[in-house]
């Protein structure tokens, strides 16, 4: 009989299925505390691995944002670092470029003398470039010193007299301090691009802002790109008044170059403004050149403060005098008194023609070859053909013969001019429209160089030799007769454009009906 055991209560206990020892494992008689415990920790254990977690994630999503702000906050002092130096650097570019020297436009203008020659050539380089002396001088001088404030000037004069070598010469005198000089042209991305590289403005197209997400000036025109150059150099000049105490010195050649349209006239509109301004606050003095009277009409009516300098040929006495002692300077020639008269009454005082008299072996020969290719050039462009044209040249024709009559009008008041004057006869603009019976055509003249009208409203033939052109033309047997023919063949074209003729004609008769027998077609 098996033996009790008392005190003992009994229970079931349940094994495990699983491989693992039963080391560890709960006995029975702990199995009440164990599960106390056990109930507990997993009660107190889940809390404690949430905010863990919580902890966790808020710690990574703090990280990352302070990672985000530190890289914008990085990138926008970059971007605002560099705009501002961007900024600095171009105001101090285009200051540099109204330093003391010569900018690459200058250079080229100024030739031998701006090529680091030696202090003892540069007098005989520019005695020798300068030859003749220009009553001028003194007052370009001194607006290009800036003695001469609160003003802007249009230099106006024929081709070849001498305007850019008036203010070159002054230029050099300063150094290029203050200044900056530009050639005019019809195309304004050109003109653009002639104005950055006068005042070393790039306009931005060095501009790398992109990088740090800052968008540079948009695209534009050429008109507005040329306003934003035009108001860094005004902060330039600002920064520089005080410095300096003279205004800087804008100079633009050729005007004329500019096209006669909207956008033109816009452009000469937006220099005007600018000069005006700058004038009258002391900043910057502008000049401009010019060959025709058109750009002088456009900018008249909006000018308050603009003097107009004519420029026109060298007087008799300095141009015999400065000839002769270059002659004997140069060339170790005597030159007679008579052979100067003769030269004088071929090319008159023009520079242009002068300069290329006086370096040549045979100066009449040369004054003879000179006259030649600008009676050449006349009858080129405005011959007139006579009775036997033909009706499609009818526009072109009357711009000849407009020329042709003004030429003869010229020639005709010269006969009555004193013989002594040696000045080129002139006729009042509104006479010679009213001689051409046309208004428009001066204006094509003056751009051909068959004609100069200055500001004060005289037409004049553009030069002397074109003046012995218009002489020998109009003096020649038979050109009275053929300049009537051609006017009078000019009235019949104009009248069979205005008027129409109405004739009868007979009905085609077809053999009563019949229809008549083709002999000939053009075959595939």
């Amino acid at each position: 009989m098996p033996r009790s055991f008392p005190g003992v209560k009994r229970g079931w206990i349940i094994l495990p299925f699983g491989r693992r020892s039963l080391q560890g494992r709960a006995s029975p008689l702990l199995s009440s505390n164990r599960d106390r415990q056990h109930s507990q920790s997993r009660e107190d254990g889940p809390p404690k691995s949430n905010r863990s977690e919580r902890t966790k994630f808020a710690r990574s999503v703090m990280e990352g944002s302070t990672v985000a702000l530190i890289s914008l906050l990085g990138l926008g002092l970059g971007g605002y670092a560099y705009s501002q130096f961007y900024k600095k650097m171009v105001l101090d570019k285009i200051e540099n470029a109204f330093s003391a020297g010569y900018s690459s436009n200058e250079l080229v203008a100024l030739g031998r003398i701006a090529y680091g020659t030696s202090p003892d050539l540069v007098q005989e380089i520019a005695e020798k470039e300068y030859w003749v002396p220009r009553k001028e001088q003194p007052m370009i001088d001194d607006i290009v010193k800036g003695e001469v404030r609160g003003r802007y000037y249009l230099i106006i004069g024929e081709r070849g007299t001498g305007k850019r070598s008036l203010l070159l010469e002054a230029m050099r005198k300063v150094g290029g301090d203050g200044c900056a000089m530009l050639e005019a042209h019809h195309d304004l991305e050109v003109f653009r691009v002639r104005l950055g590289k006068a005042i070393d403005y790039e306009f931005h197209e060095d501009y790398i802002g992109s990088l740090f997400s800052i968008k540079g000036p948009r695209d534009s025109t050429p008109l507005l790109d040329i306003e934003r150059a035009l108001n860094k150099m005004e902060k330039v000049a600002l920064r520089m008044r005080k410095s300096r105490r003279t205004p800087l010195l804008l100079i633009i050649n050729n005007i004329h170059l500019f096209n006669d349209d909207d956008a033109s006239r816009s452009l000469l509109e937006l220099l005007q403004q600018r000069a005006e301004i700058w004038a009258s606050n002391d900043l910057v003095t502008t000049v401009f050149t010019s060959d025709e009277n058109w750009t002088y009409e456009r900018l008249i009516p909006h000018a308050t403060n603009m003097p107009v300098i004519n420029i026109r040929d060298v007087s008799k006495d300095t141009v015999i005098s400065a000839l002769k002692n270059y002659r004997t300077r140069f060339r170790n020639e005597d030159v007679p008194a008579h052979i100067l008269e003769e030269i004088y009454s071929k090319v008159g005082g023009r520079l242009i023609f002068l300069h290329r008299v006086a370096q040549s072996d045979d100066m009449l020969a040369t004054c003879d070859l000179i006259n030649r290719k600008e009676k050449a050039w006349l009858l080129n462009q405005c011959w007139i053909l006579g009775e036997s044209m033909d009706d499609d040249v009818e526009a072109q024709q009357k711009y000849c013969a407009a020329a042709m009559v003004l030429a003869r009008a010229l020639v005709l008041r010269e006969k009555q001019a004193d013989p002594n004057d040696y000045k080129l006869p002139e006729i009042p603009l509104h006479e010679a429209r009213q001689i051409i019976t046309r208004a428009d055509f001066t204006q094509g003249l003056d751009h051909i160089n068959v004609i100069h009208i200055d500001s004060d409203g005289m037409v004049r033939a553009d030069s002397v030799p074109m003046q012995n052109a218009f002489r020998a033309i109009c003096s020649e047997d038979g050109f009275e007769e053929h300049l009537k023919a051609t006017l009078k063949r000019l009235d019949e074209l104009e009248f069979l454009n205005r008027s129409r003729l109405i004739v009868q004609r007979p009905p085609p008769n077809y053999s009563d009906g019949e229809v008549p027998e083709q002999t000939y077609t053009a075959k595939l």
